[in-house]
């Protein structure tokens, strides 16, 4: 939790810099009645807000990780689950989803809420590991095995390293320049409540596979 603290702390300032940085300016601008202070107060207020919206990501992902314990179970089919979370980048330009999904209803016993943030973390991911400089290939794919449904989400970016396996679902962990690195932890967490099990399988310059398998309603 020390650590944590460090991070959130750090993920606050990053934000707040420049804020103050802008605000002093502009009011800089308004004190000295310079030209175009209109202009400089929209720029200024664009900052500001994506400023907030930063903020407001480190703010829920910490209050998701602290409430993993309060769940609402519910039944529900997890393929309407996985298809719900894929149309959210349906009108993305260079983004192409597959979708191969069980042939039946997927009926399992869980918090709906933390299934949809967990494949959305996990899609998120998939599309942020690839480079700008290709099309974005994600694959969603469900079925049945034995009492438990298999889940899985591929990308083609660009792999995990080897010395980073160890590393991915700690919290805290992140490969990003920004971030709380607490997404993976949180879908982990979300997971072995429910006794299921998440893992991946990487080729380093290829693709990665995340595969999350959860338990079966019981009829």
């Amino acid at each position: 939790w020390r650590e944590m603290a460090r991070q959130v702390a750090h993920e606050i300032k990053n934000p707040l810099t420049p804020m103050k940085l802008n605000l002093q300016y502009l009011q800089m601008a308004i004190d000295n009645d310079a030209p175009g202070v209109k202009r400089i107060s929209l720029y200024v207020a664009n900052i500001l807000l994506e400023q907030i919206e930063h903020l407001s990501q480190i703010a829920g992902d910490f209050a998701q990780f602290a409430n993993l314990g309060n769940t609402k179970i519910q039944l529900f089919d997890v393929n309407k689950t996985l298809l719900n979370v894929s149309s959210l980048y349906s009108a993305h330009e260079k983004l192409e989803i597959i979708t191969n999904l069980y042939g039946e209803e997927i009926m399992i016993e869980a918090d709906k809420t933390q299934i949809n943030r967990l494949f959305t973390n996990l899609l998120q991911n998939a599309v942020q590991s690839v480079p700008d400089t290709r099309k974005v290939m994600i694959e969603i794919k469900s079925e049945v095995r034995g009492l438990a449904a298999l889940l899985s989400i591929k990308d083609n970016g660009n792999g995990i390293p080897a010395d980073m396996f160890s590393k991915i679902f700690v919290p805290n962990f992140t490969t990003k320049t920004s971030g709380t690195g607490l997404g993976l932890a949180i879908c982990k967490g979300i997971v072995e409540k429910l006794n299921g099990k998440i893992w991946f399988e990487t080729m380093e310059g290829n693709w990665t596979v995340f595969y999350v398998e959860l338990p079966l309603a019981r009829d």
